[in-house]
């Protein structure tokens, strides 16, 4: 009979994991779709471990067609928030607003590291990431209130978004997708939070622009700190 010895699964790591005909592992540590790691070959997903023990192909992958077509378009909404922080990094430039621009670039990366964070855990449950297209973000902005109203709106959206996907895995029961969203459910609190302070102190100043010149070093300032 086959065996192989995870360092890391499902279970307690170096676990001895035993193979014969449909059954695998042990009782009460079932790993599934898990990626597992070997001591031959280094990192080895489960589909390529079922390319060399074939009565592993039988068993279910770890996602569900739903929640990995959630999952995917939840990427694809991650990286249209990036897209649409570059466009307004490219309005306020435009605007002389260097640092407002500067932290709307740092929301971009952030958001693609977000996109990423999902595409990995995809990846990690040996499920398909499918790259979908990104619509064209707003290009033109009436004034810097409706940049910021609109920054509020987009990340209000994700939020949206991620509360939905959470309610789908809850549905689905599928744990290892809950656990990583708990992440983003409590990022985007803070999203939400630091737009919308921004948001209300550009909406206090008005149209004066040595004070708008004043918000804008200070979100350069905290730009930076982050970088």
């Amino acid at each position: 009979m086959p065996s192989v010895r995870v360092l890391s699964a499902g279970c307690e790591p170096g676990v001895l994991f035993r193979v014969d005909g449909d059954h695998v592992g042990r009782p009460g540590c079932g790993i599934p779709g898990a990626l597992m790691r070997f001591r031959f070959g280094g990192l080895l997903r489960w589909g390529a471990l079922a390319s060399i023990f074939p009565s592993l192909s039988k068993v279910q992958p770890m996602l569900s067609p739903t929640l990995q077509a959630a999952l995917n378009a939840q990427i694809n909404t991650e990286l249209t928030s990036a897209y649409a922080y570059l466009a307004m990094a490219a309005h306020l430039e435009s605007a002389n607003l260097q640092g407002s621009a500067k932290w709307m670039r740092r929301q971009a990366r952030e958001e693609q590291a977000h996109a990423m964070k999902l595409f990995d855990f995809v990846n990690d449950c040996d499920g398909s990431v499918t790259l979908q297209a990104i619509a064209a973000p707003q290009g033109h902005f009436a004034s810097t209130l409706d940049v910021w109203e609109t920054a509020l709106k987009q990340e209000q959206g994700v939020t949206a978004s991620i509360h939905a996907l959470l309610a789908l895995a809850m549905e689905e029961k599928h744990y290892p997708t809950q656990v990583m969203l708990h992440w983003f459910v409590t990022e985007q609190v803070e999203e939400e939070k630091t737009t919308k302070s921004v948001l209300e102190q550009v909406r206090s100043v008005g149209s004066s622009s040595s004070a708008i010149y004043f918000v804008d070093r200070h979100l350069g300032k905290e730009a930076d700190k982050s970088a």
